[in-house]
Formats: C-alpha cells, sequence, structure tokens
C-alpha cells in the first residue's frame, strides 16, 4: 500500500535558538495541516546585532501525510 506525502516549505525564527524556531515551524504548519511527519531543516542563518545573535532562522521542509479518499 503506497502512502501520498506532501511537502511544504516553512520560514521560521525564534530569539532562543535554531530548534526553537524548527518547533516553531512544526507547529505553525500543524494548524494548517494534519499528519506531521517530518522536518527538514535546508538552510540556518541568525540577524546579528552588536555583535550577537538576535534571531535565529530556519527554511524547512516539513512533510506531512495525505489521506486517500474512501
Amino acid at each position: 500500500m503506497s502512502k501520498i506525502v506532501k511537502v511544504i516549505e516553512v520560514l521560521a525564527q525564534s530569539d532562543k535558538s535554531w530548534e526553537d524556531a524548527a518547533t516553531q515551524a512544526v507547529s505553525a504548519a500543524s494548524k494548517s495541516v494534519d499528519n506531521v511527519r517530518s522536518i527538514n531543516i535546508t538552510n540556518m542563518s541568525a540577524k546579528v546585532d552588536n555583535g550577537k545573535i538576535v534571531k535565529y532562522r530556519i527554511n524547512a521542509n516539513i512533510s506531512f501525510l495525505i489521506k486517500k479518499k474512501k
């Protein structure tokens, strides 16, 4: 039995860490789609102000399972 999986790109940021940004990305995607299965971080960057990181940013691909119609 095959499964249909869709992938969306999500951008997220956090004041705390890249891990927190990833958590926020999954949380935001889960509000719009069901059955989130995985996250793949494709890019990490940060905004720097006065020599300190002030925003941790990620680009991520989030996959979710599509349910078949009956």
